[in-house]
């Protein structure tokens, strides 16, 4: 978990910005997300206009059998959001998560795509 930790009001779970990459390819754009602890059922993902908002959470079972010495990583909530251009394909996202990383697979549109043009001659 990353320093940008900020309690909200009315929530019980500390809220944290998770770690994130974006990277840019020739069929789109592929983001990371480091989303330690979650399960696919505490995930949502929520594409409102051109806003993509990630909202997850993270909850360690508690074993009163031992007795914690010290503890860093705790139950908390993951909240990101990004906005999307008009270059991205909004009917055809994808999102897996594996091993506690999100991948977000957000497709160019046909538009936005690289081209040949041909060359013709006179």
């Amino acid at each position: 978990m990353n320093k940008d930790v900020v309690k909200k009001e009315n929530r019980n779970l500390p809220r944290v910005r998770p770690y994130t990459d974006i990277l840019e390819k020739e069929d789109g754009f592929h983001i990371f997300m480091d989303l330690p602890g979650v399960e696919r059922e505490d995930l949502v993902i929520d594409l409102n206009d051109s806003e993509l908002e990630i909202r997850a959470k993270s909850i360690i079972p508690k074993n009163e059998a031992r007795k914690a010495i010290h503890l860093e990583f705790g139950d908390g909530e993951y909240v990101r959001a990004f906005t999307i251009s008009d270059t991205v394909d909004r009917e055809k996202i994808k999102a897996t998560l594996k091993s506690g990383i999100l991948e977000l697979f957000l497709p160019k549109a046909e538009k936005a795509m690289p081209r040949k043009i041909e060359i013709t001659g006179a």
